[in-house]
């Protein structure tokens, strides 16, 4: 990992929670940084450039459209970027594919919220190359311990049921169903909850709840397992799922469904890899939720767009 990605990575995984100083954090009121993730080459010659982001506020969801103030040029503004901004930092949240003559070329994620304008620039400079492993690392795999495997890491499988409703009322449940499976079994999920500093943490934390104990890593760490999360990537209304979903941003405070915050456990995988949740919404309008799933190393995503009537 090179001395500028290390220095962004400190920076943009500012562990400090909501209330701890005024000062040093917000609730809400900030604004998103988008940001270059990396790049690696494809088989075919092509690139795969990875985006993501940084919310300030921890608590704050941000909503903007596709549009002047949302764009990926060239060739947008619709690059398959987000609209609905969790809080806090979302890691190599979506990708581009990029030909295998782009060069020197740049790819630009312009973002403004609370008025101001930031920018991403995506490009193939080589102190920005990236492999499964500095991915895992990035992501807290393993707890935060490396491990040798990753580079034999394939991303979990994930499929979406075809025949779910793609349309529905306010208010009315659907009814969401992915299968999701890790066949290769890396990174190993045996010691996932068990290792000696994630209980100390927890002690600490039931202690002191809810007072913040900070990570002793750069980056937070997360454990190795499967796992699949639904969450709102398109949309600005209020979406509600059955049972809740695990967060996919990094949530390090104590007890917050998060699988970076301690004490957390993967949940057991439901039978035949078949996750089954309900979904509701208050607002019409077209929704884009994505079925993320994990192993805490590499990821998968799967997007159903649902149109909300009144």
């Amino acid at each position: 990992m090179t001395f500028r990605r290390l220095v962004h990575l400190v920076l943009a995984t500012v562990l400090i929670p909501c209330g701890a100083s005024a000062q040093l954090t917000y609730s809400r009121g900030q604004s998103v940084s988008p940001a270059f993730e990396g790049w690696w080459q494809n088989d075919d010659g092509s690139y795969t450039l990875f985006f993501g982001y940084m919310n300030d506020n921890w608590e704050e969801v941000l909503d903007v459209p596709i549009g002047p103030e949302n764009n990926l040029e060239p060739g947008g503004p619709d690059r398959g970027q987000p609209t609905h901004f969790l809080p806090r930092r979302n890691l190599f949240l979506f990708e581009v594919r990029v030909p295998s003559d782009f060069g020197d070329k740049e790819l630009v994620w312009t973002l403004t919220t609370h008025g101001k304008t930031q920018r991403a620039y995506g490009s193939l400079r080589t102190d920005y190359l990236v492999d499964k492993q500095t991915i895992a690392t990035e992501v807290g795999a393993n707890r935060g311990s490396v491990s040798q495997d990753w580079q034999w890491n394939e991303p979990p499988a994930v499929r979406l049921a075809v025949d779910q409703p793609r349309r529905v009322r306010v208010g009315e449940p659907l009814s969401l169903v992915a299968w999701a499976s890790d066949e290769d079994g890396i990174p190993s999920s045996t010691r996932a909850g068990l290792t000696l500093r994630p209980r100390a943490a927890a002690r600490g934390a039931r202690e002191r709840h809810p007072a913040y104990t900070p990570p002793r890593q750069v980056v937070p760490g997360n454990p190795n397992g499967l796992r699949l999360s639904w969450f709102v990537y398109r949309g600005s209304g209020r979406v509600t799922f059955d049972p809740v979903q695990m967060k996919v941003w990094q949530d390090t405070r104590p007890y917050a469904n998060s699988p970076w915050s301690p004490p957390f456990r993967v949940p057991p995988v439901p039978p035949d890899g078949k996750w089954e949740a309900q979904v509701r919404f208050d607002e019409p309008g077209t929704y884009v939720l994505r079925a993320l799933a994990s192993d805490g190393a590499l990821f998968t995503a799967e997007d159903l767009t649902i149109t909300v009537t009144p």
